[in-house]
Parts: C-alpha cells; sequence; structure tokens
C-alpha cells in the first residue's frame, strides 16, 4: 500500500529539521571553539602584560634600593644578575629574575628579555654624566621607522631610555625557560628579528599577522623604564632612611 502523502511529507520534514540542527551543533561547535581559543590568547597576553609590568616596577625597586639598575641575568638558566660590569652587547640578554624576584617568562614559556644601557649598572648613577642610549621605534602610516622613545643620537643632551623589557610573544623566535633558542617560524618578520638581535633598538607596534605588512607580522611585547621616572625613584629612595640587618638606622 503506497504510503500516504502527508506522513511523506512529514518524514521529509523531520530529516530536514535533523540535518539543520547537526548543521547547527557544528556551527556553535566551531564558534565556540574559536571563542575560547580566541579568549585563551587574550588571557596569556594580559598575563605577559602583567609579567612585564611587574619586572619593570622591581627594576625601580633594585633601583631605589642599589642606586643603579641591575646588570642582565647570568645566562638563560641562571636568573641572578651577571657578575662584574657589563658592555656593548653584554648589557642586553635575559631579566636577572632571580635578583629581582619575579617570574622571568612570559606566558608561552619564554624568557623575558632585558637591555639596560651601560652607564645605569654602575653607581652611582649620575644625571651629568650617564647617558640612556636604549631606543624604542615604531612605523608610521607608510611604514617607515619612527621614534617612540628617544632619537637617532643618545648624548647627555638627547638621551634615550635606561632600559627596555620585552616578550618575544606567542610566534617565532625566543628562548625557551630550558634556555633553548627558538626557531624563526614567520617569513620577513624583520622588526621581530631586529629585537631578538637588539642591543639599542627596539620595535613595538601593534600585533600584525600579514607577513607583508612593514616590517611584516609582529607580537612582542614591549615596556621600557622612562629616564625621568627613574630619577625620580631613585631620589626619592636616597632620601629614605637606611637600615642595616639589625634594624639599626645606618649613616
Amino acid at each position: 500500500m503506497p504510503s500516504h502523502p502527508i506522513r511523506r511529507a512529514r518524514q521529509r520534514g523531520a530529516i530536514l529539521l535533523i540535518l539543520v540542527a547537526t548543521l547547527g551543533l557544528g556551527a556553535s561547535a566551531l564558534l565556540i571553539h574559536s571563542f575560547s581559543n580566541g579568549r585563551a590568547a587574550a588571557i596569556r597576553e594580559r598575563a605577559t602584560a602583567a609579567s612585564l609590568a611587574a619586572a619593570k616596577e622591581a627594576l625601580l625597586g633594585y633601583a631605589i634600593a642599589n642606586g643603579r639598575l641591575p646588570r642582565p641575568a647570568a645566562s638563560a638558566t641562571d636568573g641572578h644578575e651577571m657578575s662584574g660590569p657589563c658592555g656593548g652587547a653584554g648589557c642586553s640578554g635575559y631579566l636577572p629574575w632571580v635578583t629581582l624576584g619575579v617570574a622571568g617568562a612570559d606566558s608561552w614559556g619564554k624568557l623575558l628579555r632585558y637591555s639596560v644601557s651601560p652607564a645605569f649598572t654602575r653607581a652611582p648613577v649620575s644625571p651629568a654624566s650617564a647617558v640612556a642610549d636604549r631606543k624604542v621605534l615604531s612605523r608610521d602610516a607608510g611604514g617607515a621607522p619612527l621614534f617612540l622613545v628617544g632619537q637617532q643620537d643618545c648624548d647627555i643632551n638627547s638621551r634615550c631610555a635606561p632600559a627596555v623589557i620585552f616578550s618575544s610573544g606567542k610566534n617565532n623566535l625566543g628562548t625557551s625557560v630550558q634556555g633553548l633558542a627558538l626557531a624563526n617560524a614567520g617569513v620577513g618578520n624583520a622588526d621581530e628579528q631586529q629585537n631578538d638581535g637588539a642591543t639599542s633598538e627596539f620595535f613595538l607596534r601593534k600585533p600584525e599577522s600579514n607577513p607583508a605588512a612593514p616590517g611584516g607580522e609582529f607580537d612582542d611585547i614591549l615596556v621600557w623604564i622612562p629616564l625621568q621616572l627613574l630619577y625620580r625613584k631613585m631620589e626619592a629612595g636616597a632620601d629614605r632612611p637606611k637600615f642595616d640587618g639589625a634594624g639599626a638606622m645606618s649613616k
């Protein structure tokens, strides 16, 4: 006996509803997955920014207590400040996280990088002679480099930043907490490569995933210590009473 037309129509309608529901569930799952990944990425970025802010405050605190900024870490696996003076490329390396008592890595398991002007690693730091020589650049609307901090030549009259701290970001380059140098998976990411090997000039830009953009893709996160802020903190620290290990005020 042939099927009733109404029954066949109901069956087709039920199948269509099942298909629509299945497709809807698949789309929802993709949206949830995408949202979860985006949220996780944002959380990691905020956590890394917080670690950099904490490192900056710790560096200022160190300068207040010691009359100078610390030198970079002894190595990728030793977070103590390196012994002896640093100069040139030796003043660029890793944040001395053990000496400062802060986290030494970002949210992607890469060591935080640190570069400091040599004159600011020797106490006492004299505003009359110490030259801050770390520069921070970005790019203008046409892609040309421009200075955010400092200028081409840093000297006693045109000083730049005393120090910078940065994370290599999620993608490309950096050094793992195990001390292993990570490969560059980017193409044409000139500004990230500049940061990775820089000793005085560093880039800070908005995140960019387009490899064809000026400077290439970019996800480094960088902060710097402003010169006048450092001097204000150190001057305030010099006016505070000092105590010896027994709690007695020193002269």
